[in-house]
C-alpha cells in the first residue's frame, strides 16, 4: 500500500513540474512586452520622453536612474517579505502592483501636459520610481522562487530553451512597438495601445505563475556565521572587493551617458522608433549567437583574460560615437552587432567570475553588499550625464559636437577599470550554482547598453558531470 501511494506521489509529482515548467515558459514570453519597457532604456521609454514629451535632459537622466534606486531600496525589503511570505506569492504581488502602475499610466498620460515639461517629467518620475521598485522586487523574489524548484540537473537545459524563446518575444516586440510609433508619430493614442496590450499579456503571465504547481525542493539547512565574522571574511576578500570596485567604475562609465545614445539618434540622427528597435534587435541577435562560443572561451582561458579582451573589443568601437554625423549613421547597423557579439563575452564572465569571488561563507550579506554600491553608482551616473550635457548644451552652439565629446568618456573609463579587473584573483570555482540577485543591475543594465536579451536571461553554470569510471 505504502509501495502504491509513493509511486502515485512520484507520478504526481513528476506531471506538476513538467506542468510548471511549461507554464513558465508561457508566462515568460507573455510577461516580456511589459518587462522590456520597465528597463531604464528602451524603444518605448525613450521614444516618450525625448519625443512624445520632449523632457530635459536632467529629468531623463533621473528617469533612468530610477531602476537602479529600485534595485538598491529593494534590498532593505528583502529579509522582511522573505519572513513574511512565500517567494512565489511575494513574486505575484509584487509583479501585480507593478502591472497596477503601467494600467493607471496608460489611463492617465492623455491628461499629462505635453506644453510642460517640468509637470511631464514630475508625472512620469512618481511614475517610474513606483513601477521600479515594484520590478525590482518582483524580480528578485521571482528569481529566488524559481531556485526554489526548478532541479538543478534540469536548469541548463531548460533554462537554455526558455531563454531563447523569450528572445524572439522580446524581438517581435521591440519591431512591432517601434513600428507603431513611428507609424502613428509618436501620438499618445500610440502609446497607450502598446502599454494596454502590454497590459493584458501580463495579466495571462500572472495568472499562469499563479496556476503554477511548483513544489518547494529540499534544502540543507546551512548555519549562517554571525553578522561580524560574515564582516570580516569579506574584508579579507581582496579579489572580491576588487571586482566591486571594478563593478562601481564600470557601472558609472556605462551609465552617465549611456542613457543618451538612445537620445541622441533620435534627436540628432533622426532615427524613428523602427529603426532603433532593429538596431536593438541586431545587438540581440549578435550577442545571443555568440554566447555559446564565449562559453568555451571562458572554459578555457579563464574568466578575466577573455573579458579584457571582449570589453576592448566592444569599446574601441564605441569611440566611432564620436564621429557619427546625419551622414555616416549607416555605421550603426555594424557597430551595434558587434556590440551585441562583443558585449556577450564580457556579461557572461562578470557573472562567472562574480560566483567565483563570492565568499561562500558570508554569500548573501557579500551579494547585498556588491548590489548596494553597485546601484547607487548606476543610479547617481545618469544623473550626473544628464546634468553635464543640459549645461554644455546650454553653452555650446553644436548640440552634434557636445554629444560626441561626452560619448568620449564611456570607453575611456570602461577601458581604464581593466587596470582594476586585471588586479583581481580569480579562485577556482565554487560550490554556488546559481545566484540571481548579484546579477539584478546586468538585467537592468541591458536596456541602457541595448542587450534587451538579458532581460530575462537566467544565469546559471551548469554542473558537471563526473567521467563515467573505465571498466
Amino acid at each position: 500500500m505504502n509501495a502504491t501511494t509513493g509511486r502515485t506521489a512520484a507520478v504526481q509529482h513528476k506531471a506538476d513540474l513538467l506542468r510548471s515548467l511549461r507554464l513558465c515558459t508561457a508566462e515568460g514570453i507573455m510577461a516580456m512586452p511589459l518587462v522590456t519597457m520597465s528597463l531604464p532604456v528602451n524603444v518605448f521609454m525613450t521614444a516618450l520622453v525625448a519625443k512624445a514629451y520632449p523632457l530635459p535632459k536632467t529629468t531623463i537622466g533621473l528617469i533612468c536612474a530610477l531602476p537602479f534606486f529600485g534595485n538598491f531600496l529593494q534590498i532593505f525589503a528583502a529579509p522582511f517579505l522573505a519572513k513574511w511570505k512565500p517567494p512565489k506569492t511575494i513574486t505575484v504581488l509584487a509583479a501585480s502592483l507593478h502591472l497596477v502602475t503601467w494600467a493607471a499610466a496608460g489611463l492617465l498620460l492623455p491628461w499629462v501636459p505635453r506644453d510642460n515639461p517640468t509637470v511631464a517629467g514630475q508625472c512620469f518620475i512618481v511614475w517610474f520610481l513606483l513601477s521600479s521598485c515594484f520590478a525590482a522586487v518582483a524580480g528578485v523574489s521571482w528569481n529566488a522562487w524559481i531556485q526554489e524548484w526548478v532541479p538543478a540537473r534540469l536548469r541548463g537545459k531548460y533554462f537554455g530553451r526558455r531563454n531563447g524563446t523569450l528572445q524572439v518575444s522580446t524581438l517581435l516586440f521591440l519591431l512591432i512597438a517601434g513600428w507603431a510609433l513611428a507609424q502613428w508619430d509618436y501620438a499618445v493614442p500610440a502609446f497607450q495601445l502598446i502599454i494596454a496590450a502590454a497590459v493584458i499579456m501580463r495579466v495571462f503571465s500572472l495568472r499562469w505563475q499563479w496556476q503554477s504547481p511548483t513544489r518547494a525542493r529540499h534544502h540543507a539547512v546551512t548555519v549562517a556565521l554571525p553578522l561580524p565574522d560574515q564582516v570580516r571574511v569579506i574584508a579579507g576578500s581582496r579579489s572580491f572587493l576588487l571586482f566591486i570596485a571594478f563593478g562601481a567604475a564600470w557601472s558609472f562609465a556605462a551609465n552617465c551617458f549611456g542613457p543618451f545614445y538612445h537620445v541622441f539618434m533620435f534627436e540628432q540622427l533622426d532615427f524613428s522608433a523602427f529603426d532603433v528597435g532593429v538596431l536593438a534587435t541586431l545587438a540581440q541577435l549578435g550577442g545571443a549567437l555568440s554566447l555559446p562560443a564565449w562559453g568555451k572561451l571562458l572554459d578555457r582561458y579563464g574568466n578575466k583574460s577573455v573579458m579584457i579582451v571582449s570589453l576592448i573589443l566592444w569599446q574601441v568601437q564605441n569611440f566611432a560615437w564620436c564621429f557619427l554625423t546625419p551622414a555616416n549613421s549607416g555605421l550603426l547597423y555594424a557597430m551595434w552587432v558587434w556590440g551585441g557579439i562583443t558585449s556577450a563575452g564580457f556579461i557572461l564572465g562578470q557573472f562567472i567570475i562574480l560566483l567565483r569571488l563570492i565568499p561562500v561563507e558570508a554569500k548573501n550579506l557579500a551579494i547585498g553588499i556588491n548590489l548596494a554600491i553597485t546601484s547607487l553608482v548606476a543610479a547617481i551616473a545618469p544623473i550626473t550625464g544628464g546634468w553635464l550635457l543640459t549645461h554644455a548644451l546650454a553653452r555650446w552652439s553644436e548640440p552634434l559636437a557636445v554629444y560626441h565629446v561626452c560619448f568620449i568618456l564611456q570607453p575611456v573609463l570602461a577601458l581604464a577599470g581593466c587596470v582594476l579587473l586585471r588586479r583581481v584573483h580569480e579562485p577556482q570555482a565554487s560550490s554556488l550554482t546559481m545566484v540571481f540577485g548579484a546579477m539584478r543591475n546586468i538585467r537592468t543594465l541591458s536596456g541602457v547598453l541595448g542587450l534587451s536579451f538579458l532581460t530575462n536571461y537566467i544565469f546559471f553554470k551548469a554542473e558537471k558531470k563526473e567521467p563515467a569510471p573505465r571498466p
